[in-house]
Order: structure tokens, then sequence, then C-alpha cells
């Protein structure tokens, strides 16, 4: 039986890290229970939200172990494995991911093949790295760094036919090019997650597995929500799409540091640290970020979301305050 992903939300996660840069290992417990309290699916751990640039090979590996530990098989865990050189190294340290104990390893596009090469080069390198690494189970991201190579609906579906690619993280941002992937991927175990939110709404519609955004680490509930009712409850989703697409544009500004600082707001006792950039907030970003936290809290008690934490904690469940701008 082929092995198959659950449908709905997978954060991108992010990495918390202490003032000093050290990883923050209460503080990722609580970004983990945040990410599942809130509804996902599954967990996309070392990806670019994650800094996984900004960490060594030992930290990639220590971070995707300590979430897989915290998660204890409640939900799947993906992680990225593919960083450059040789294909017998990448093979290497996609075995090292895969001994964490992911659900699967993820290959990077445009870590297998340059700009310039077609895709007939990049199909005989993902072949030979299957022939590399077993019987892992391996994903597709089409990460924008170090460039975007997106997948094309031909490549997609060969990918699906191998039975081995189980994850992919689509950065098209298209409607109409993620239609055509979703039918080359039909009856594949390869499931297509959606990494952008203004097309969120129309991929879930037209048949994708689910949403991979990287606002869904400031407000997972509400992809969650969209995910789970976009079919039930069309009048609501449409309003949920509709803010959505514009709450982004501010967490877009000093992404990942302004998607920590609204948890932080939220009550997660996580820092703004990032390895990867060095942010200033301002006080109008405090104040768009503060009604950003406000639409979502408005938005929650609409969707009669007050079951749902509005923070949590390494220990559990906290409360939320919008803090003022300062």
């Amino acid at each position: 039986m082929t092995l198959t992903l659950p449908d709905g939300l997978w954060p991108v996660m992010l990495t918390a890290f202490h003032p000093d840069g050290r990883i923050d290992w209460a503080g990722m417990d609580a970004l983990t229970d945040w990410y599942l309290q809130a509804g996902a699916a599954g967990l996309f751990a070392n990806c670019l939200s994650s800094e996984m640039y900004h960490l060594s090979p030992t930290e990639r590996l220590a971070l995707t172990r300590h979430v897989v530990a915290r998660v204890d098989g409640r939900v799947p865990v993906v992680a990225t494995g593919t960083f450059g050189g040789s294909l017998p190294a990448q093979a290497r340290f996609i075995q090292e991911m895969a001994d964490t104990g992911v659900a699967a390893v993820v290959v990077i596009t445009s870590q297998l093949a340059t700009q310039e090469e077609p895709d007939a080069v990049l199909q005989e390198r993902l072949d030979h790295l299957l022939q590399l690494t077993g019987e892992i189970p391996l994903g597709l991201y089409e990460c924008p760094d170090p460039y975007k190579r997106l997948l094309s609906p031909e490549l997609a579906a060969w990918a699906g036919q191998t039975g081995r690619f189980l994850y992919l993280k689509d950065t098209t941002c298209d409607p109409v090019a993620i239609r055509a992937k979703l039918a080359a991927l039909h009856g594949t175990s390869l499931r297509l997650f959606n990494a952008n939110t203004a097309s969120a709404l129309e991929s879930l519609q037209d048949g994708a597995a689910g949403l991979s955004p990287i606002a869904a680490n400031a407000y997972p509930e509400l992809f969650a929500w969209l995910c789970r009712h976009f079919d039930t409850h069309p009048e609501e989703a449409r309003k949920v799409q509709r803010l959505l697409r514009l709450m982004e544009a501010v967490i877009n500004i000093q992404y990942p540091a302004a998607a920590k600082l609204l948890l932080q707001k939220r009550g997660l006792p996580i820092q703004v640290t990032c390895r990867s950039m060095k942010a200033t907030f301002r006080y109008e970003h405090h104040a768009m970020l503060d009604s950003v936290l406000e639409t979502v809290l408005v938005l929650r008690q609409e969707l009669a979301m007050d079951a749902l934490p509005v923070a949590a904690s390494a220990n559990g469940p906290g409360s939320a305050a919008v803090r003022k701008p300062g």
C-alpha cells in the first residue's frame, strides 16, 4: 500500500532563537505545540522559513529530530535534505535526515539543476537520487533560494508516478498552472500543497491537498479552517480568503521576524531574533501587526473558533493580549 500524507495545513516552521542566536529548544516546543493545537495536519521543519541556510548540518538534523520527538506521532513531519554538492553527498544527508524519523525528506528542485539546464537534466538527477536513497519517501520543494525552479506538469507527473514522492510545496503562484499540475498528479502519491495565499481558496477548490503558506506561522488556525471548511462554508471561506490576502502583505514586511513578532504579541514565549536578518520595527509596523491580530481575533469569533487556544507555551496554552506598539 502506497503511503500518502494527510490533507490540510502544513505550516513551514519558524526556528526560535535566543537573543545570542542559539536555537531556543523551549521556544521550539512552544511553536510545535502551537501549530498542532491550531489544527495542522503535518509540519514542514527545516525549510526556508526555518532559516535552514543559516543552520549548520548538525543543527538541521538536531532541529528536525527535536520537532519529531515533540510531535510524538501526532502528525507527520517532513524536512529538507538537499543543500547542494554532489548527488552522493546529497543522498548521504537525505539518509541522515530520514534517520530523524520524518515521514519524507524534501528535495529542493533548484539544488539539482542550474537555471540554464532543461527539465530532462533535472529528471535524470532526480532519478539518480532515487536510486541512491533506497526506499526513503521524498518530497519536492520549489524553493525560491538559490533560485525558483518550478516543476512542469510533465515532470510533476513523472515524480508522482515513481511512487517515492509524497509532498510538493508548490510555489507556482498561478491558479491556471496549479490546475495543470493537479491534473498531472491525479491518481499518484504526490500531493500538492500550495504555498501561495492569494490562490489558496481557488487551489483547494481545484483539488489541492492543502496549504503551506508562510503566513500560516502567524495565524495557522485560519488556514486550517479554510482547508477543512472551504467547500461546506463557501461564503465564509471567501471572506477568510479576502482577509488572508490583505494580512499577508503585513507579514511579508521583514519576514520571518514579523511572524515571530506577531506570535510574541499572541503570547508565545519566543524571541524576534533571526539569523537571516536584523529587523527593526517602528511604530507603524507594530500598529499594522496589531491590526492583523485584531482581525484574526474577530475572525476566530465569527467562525466559532473559541475552543482553540489563542496562544501556547512550552507548558501548554496561554492567554492572548494585543501588545501596544512601543
